[in-house]
C-alpha cells in the first residue's frame, strides 16, 4: 500500500467528484454520495477504494474485488457483481489514471532556500520555489513558479525552467530551456556536450564544438539516469508530453515530437528525427539522420537502420516490418530445428 510517508495523498472524494475528474458516467444505482478513501488496481483495491478494469481479460477478477467502486466500459457494465458502484467511461484506464493523480497529485514545492545551496546573485526565482540542500542555481539562471530543485541539483548557467519543473536529487541541467511540469528524475543530465569530433590520426581526435541547446516542451519527463545531449549549432528538441525512462541516451540533434514514449536503454543517434507519439521499446536504438515517421511503433532491441514510415511498426536487427521479422524469426527457427534434427 502506499505509504503517505513517502506520496502526498488527498480524499477522500465523493464519487459524484470522482465521476466529473474522470469524465465518466455514474451508472444507475450508484451513490453519488458514496465515500470513497483511495485508488487502486483491482489485485491491491480495499474497502473503500476506486478501482478499474481496463481489457477485457480482468473480468472475471471482479468477483474477488473489494473495491467499493470500478471504472468500466458501459457494455461491462452487467459483469460487475451486485453492490458495486460504477462509473463508466469508453476509456476507463484514462479515466483511472485521471482518478489516481486526484488522491495522489504531483508534489507542490515547500518554498525556501536550504542550508548548503548556492543561488547566483543575478538568478531569478519564481515565487514558491524550493531549492534543496546543496543544489546550485547559476548565473543568470531563470526558475518559474514553484520549481523543485532537491538535493545537489545543478542548475546551469542562463538555463531556463518553466513553472512547477522538478529537477531530482543529482540531476544536471545546462544549456537548457524547459516547459512548464517537466520532470528530471535523480542523476539525469540534460544538456551535456554531445559525441562530436573528427578522427585526427596520429594524434587522436578533434572535438568539434557543441554550442547548442536543448528546447524541452510541457510536462516532459525524463528518467533515472538518462541523458540528452545538446545541439552541435541547433537545438535537440523534445516534444510536449513525451515520456523518457530511465538510462536513455538521446544523441545531439535529435528532434522528437509529441507524446512519444521510450522505454529503458533506448539510444538515439544524432540528428534522427522522430514523429509524435512513437514508441520504443527496451534497448532499441536508431541510427543517426535516420527520420521515424508519426505513430511509428519500435520493438523491443530492434536496431533502426533507415527510415521508417507513418504508423509503421518495426523489429529486428536491422528493423523491417515486424510481419516481415516474424516471417524471418520462424524461418530462423525451422532451419535450426531442421539442421538439429539431420545431426541427430
Amino acid at each position: 500500500m502506499p505509504g503517505p510517508r513517502f506520496f502526498v495523498a488527498r480524499g477522500p472524494f465523493s464519487l459524484r467528484a470522482l465521476a466529473g475528474i474522470a469524465g465518466a458516467d455514474l451508472a444507475d444505482g450508484a451513490d453519488p454520495d458514496l465515500s470513497i478513501t483511495g485508488a487502486a488496481p483491482l489485485e491491491f483495491a480495499e474497502v473503500g477504494h476506486v478501482t478499474f478494469v481496463g481489457t477485457v481479460k480482468y473480468l472475471p477478477k471482479l468477483a474477488e474485488t473489494r473495491a467499493g467502486a470500478c471504472i468500466l466500459r458501459p457494455e461491462q457494465a452487467s459483469r460487475a457483481p451486485r453492490g458495486l458502484a460504477l462509473l463508466l467511461s469508453k476509456q476507463p484506464a484514462i479515466a483511472y489514471a485521471r482518478v489516481a493523480q486526484a488522491f495522489h497529485p504531483r508534489r507542490r514545492a515547500t518554498p525556501g532556500i536550504a542550508a548548503g545551496a548556492v543561488v547566483a546573485p543575478d538568478a531569478v526565482l519564481g515565487e514558491d520555489c524550493e531549492i534543496g540542500p546543496f543544489a546550485v542555481v547559476g548565473a543568470g539562471a531563470r526558475l518559474g513558479r514553484g520549481v523543485i530543485l532537491e538535493a545537489h541539483a545543478v542548475v546551469g548557467p542562463e538555463v531556463e525552467l518553466g513553472d512547477e519543473v522538478h529537477v531530482g536529487a543529482h540531476a544536471s541541467v545546462a544549456c537548457t530551456v524547459a516547459g512548464p511540469r517537466c520532470t528530471f528524475a535523480a542523476g539525469a543530465r540534460i544538456g551535456e556536450a554531445g559525441f562530436g569530433f573528427v578522427p585526427n590520426p596520429p594524434a587522436g581526435h578533434l572535438r568539434i564544438p557543441q554550442i547548442g541547446r536543448v528546447v524541452l516542451g510541457a510536462d516532459v519527463e525524463v528518467g533515472a539516469n538518462s541523458c540528452i545531449d545538446r545541439g552541435v549549432y541547433g537545438d535537440t528538441v523534445i516534444g510536449d508530453g513525451t515520456i523518457i525512462d530511465n538510462l536513455v541516451q538521446i544523441g545531439h540533434n535529435v528532434r522528437l515530437g509529441r507524446g512519444c514514449v521510450l522505454a529503458a536503454k533506448v539510444g538515439l543517434s544524432g540528428s534522427c528525427t522522430v514523429g509524435d507519439f512513437v514508441a520504443f521499446g527496451g534497448n532499441a536504438g536508431v541510427a543517426d539522420h535516420v527520420i521515424v515517421g508519426s505513430g511509428a511503433q519500435i520493438a523491443a532491441h530492434s536496431g533502426v537502420m533507415r527510415d521508417v514510415p507513418p504508423g509503421g511498426a518495426y523489429g529486428g536487427t536491422p528493423a523491417v516490418p515486424v510481419k516481415q521479422w516474424f516471417r524471418e524469426v520462424a524461418t530462423l527457427s525451422r532451419l535450426a530445428q531442421h539442421k538439429g534434427n539431420n545431426n541427430g
